[in-house]
């Protein structure tokens, strides 16, 4: 690293000239909204000078020509799960720094629920070796799930004690609006040591409004990307908050969420900022990333120099890191993007920590992912299971049940609600029914802790055979799988615990497609352009089964998400969301656990 004293004899033109300069440009300047010829100085991973830097410039100075373009700073995304991609940190910079995201902030959640911090520290020294910097919140508490499902690690205070000081840290991670109602001793004690830290909260609140947002903003959350209507973004944005408008693979927020500055006159623009949340390759080669959404936000009407506003300085004041990224000016890194048009808004060049990382959509460097430790690469450790593990034991009488199933719909990103329906028994179990489009589901826990293996139904998804399963599944990551008959679903389910993770489909007992994710059983090092090929044919595979949901694994793998109403389903069994108690999917008779048993049962 360089010492700061450099830093500053080369900025006050003493000694050392610029590394790089970026010559012939307008520059956009996102702090005093105003556009202007400007050229700009580098020294080493920092902007130097900022104007005329005729005096900066030496022999060996890197001369990038950006006559006729304009100079915008480098995008950050202000809320992902980057491990949701099924992407290493190598691999993501390689889909989305040609496209002009340089930072992101990100809780590596999902790698800490397998690995704990250590996993975390793997991958944040991994980003190092990248152009993407990688700003890290630290989990509210993992997992998020209420009750509490079974995972790998558990952080929690003492966690947070010990990594506070790390550098990439920022703030307090997707600050679950159930942790701060129940008032969680464990968030309780997190937040606490944030204050004493000095770290922003960073909140996750969906279809929080009136008296419940007054309860939860007690906590001091200062930014949110969880607004399912404009309305409730106002009432959010009116209550103090930093909004973030989300725009992910599977859920689309923006041309809705922003409807709050096109039709219903917000004029405080500096506070909204952009995430994506969870992206994966196909969607990032196709639409693009944050440049996406700038693009989108100027189509709706929104100023060119407001819309890249959102993308860069906006996020950084949320997560008080403007003095770091966000901005072409002196001090910060020089992170700066070559565009030919603003409203058309293409990357022509990324330059990111002060070097040339990538020329028209493509890496300008080489990028090889490091060593893997022997603990990500063997991170399941459950026996295989046997098709009798697949049932739903019925104790009634007669050949049929009134049962739930949690049931999901295109038009509901995420929502899952509740399905009345009668099925079949047979030889004391409840049987799935195709006809009324009820598929079975379950979760097998994997951190070889529990035997904890809970069946339940599931409609929406469409199979009329084989079955679908996953290890990447938010926010637990066991393996989840759905299917039409326990035998494929075995076949799945042992696939995945042979191979250490992945994705698959199956058929009539054979594999149909298959990605394998050796890396914590949720990412691969392998190019985005793989990724994105694999992830067609596992989504091809899923709808020649039947599936027609736009993103089958997605809406999958969300199943196990407690925090957004009103069931979902994890290792511990069904989930009611609201209640958060563990309910049974027989409703008659009535089987359903009382209160006590749920927490029994999560405190197992």
């Amino acid at each position: 690293m360089t010492d700061i004293r450099e830093f500053i004899r080369a900025a006050s033109g003493r000694e050392a000239k610029a590394t790089l300069a970026v010559c012939g440009g307008r520059l956009v300047n996102v702090v005093s909204e105003e556009i202007y010829q400007a050229d700009i100085a580098v020294y080493g991973n920092r902007i130097i000078a900022v104007g005329d830097i005729s005096d900066h410039i030496g022999p060996d100075t890197e001369i990038v020509d950006a006559s006729g373009k304009y100079l915008c700073p480098g995008m950050i995304d202000g809320h992902l799960h980057v491990e949701c991609s099924k992407l290493s940190i190598t691999s993501f910079a390689k889909a989305v720094v040609p496209l002009g995201t340089t930072s992101i902030v990100t809780g590596l959640d999902q790698i800490i629920v397998v690995g704990g911090p250590a996993a975390a520290r793997e991958f944040l020294d991994e980003a190092k070796q990248t152009p993407l910097k990688v700003f890290w919140g630290a989990p509210c508490k993992t997992p998020y799930t209420m009750p509490r499902s079974t995972v790998g690690h558990y952080f929690g205070p003492a966690d947070h004690a010990a990594t506070h000081h790390w550098p990439e840290c920022v703030g307090i991670w997707e600050t679950v609006r159930e942790f701060i109602q129940e008032e969680d001793p464990d968030v309780m004690k997190a937040l606490e040591i944030a204050e004493k830290s000095r770290l922003p909260v960073l909140g996750c609140c969906p279809m929080t409004r009136g008296a419940r947002l007054n309860g939860y903003q007690q906590a001091r959350v200062r930014a949110d990307h969880e607004s399912y209507s404009p309305e409730e973004m106002l009432e959010k944005l009116r209550a103090g908050m930093h909004v973030v408008v989300r725009e992910s693979s599977i859920s689309h927020f923006l041309s809705d969420n922003l409807r709050i500055v096109t039709e219903m006159g917000v004029k405080a623009l500096r506070r909204i900022s952009f995430c994506t949340d969870d992206v994966v390759a196909s969607d990032i080669l196709v639409r693009g990333h944050l440049d996406n959404m700038v693009r989108m936000a100027i189509a709706m009407g929104i100023s060119p120099m407001a819309a890249i506003q959102m993308a860069t300085i906006n996020g950084t004041d949320a997560l008080r890191i403007d003095e770091k990224v966000g901005s072409i000016s002196p001090g910060r890194s020089a992170d700066i993007l070559v565009v030919n048009d603003l409203r058309e808004f293409r990357i022509e060049a990324v330059i990111a920590n002060g070097a040339v990382a990538a020329r028209d959509g493509k890496m300008a460097v080489e990028l090889s992912p490091p060593p893997r430790s022997e603990a990500l690469l063997r991170s399941i450790k459950v026996a295989p299971i046997s098709v009798d593990d697949i049932a739903v034991p019925y104790q009634g009488e007669g050949n049929s049940a009134r049962a739930m199933a949690i049931a999901v719909t295109p038009e509901k990103v995420f929502v899952r609600t509740k399905r009345e329906v009668t099925l079949p028994v047979r030889n004391g179990r409840v049987l799935a029914d195709l006809d009324q489009n009820i598929q079975y589901v379950t979760v097998v826990e994997r951190y070889g802790k529990t035997q904890h293996r809970p069946v339940a139904f599931t409609s929406g998804f469409g199979l009329k055979a084989g079955a679908m399963a996953s290890s990447t599944a938010p926010d637990d990551n066991n393996i989840i799988c759905v299917g039409t008959s326990p035998e494929d679903m075995t076949v799945a389910i042992n696939h995945l615990i042979a191979n250490n993770g992945g994705q698959v489909v199956v058929k009539d007992g054979e594999i149909l497609e298959f990605l394998h994710l050796p890396i914590g059983g949720i990412v691969s090092d392998i190019e985005p352009q793989e990724m994105a090929a694999i992830e067609g044919r596992l989504d091809d595979a899923a709808r020649s089964l039947g599936c027609d949901l736009p993103w089958p694994f997605m809406y999958m793998f969300v199943l196990q998400i407690t925090a957004i109403p009103d069931y979902a389903i994890t290792d511990l069994g069904v989930i009611d969301c609201v209640k958060l108690t563990v309910t049974s999917p027989i409703l008659e008779p009535n089987l359903e656990p009382s209160l006590e048993q749920g927490r029994a049962v999560a405190a197992e």
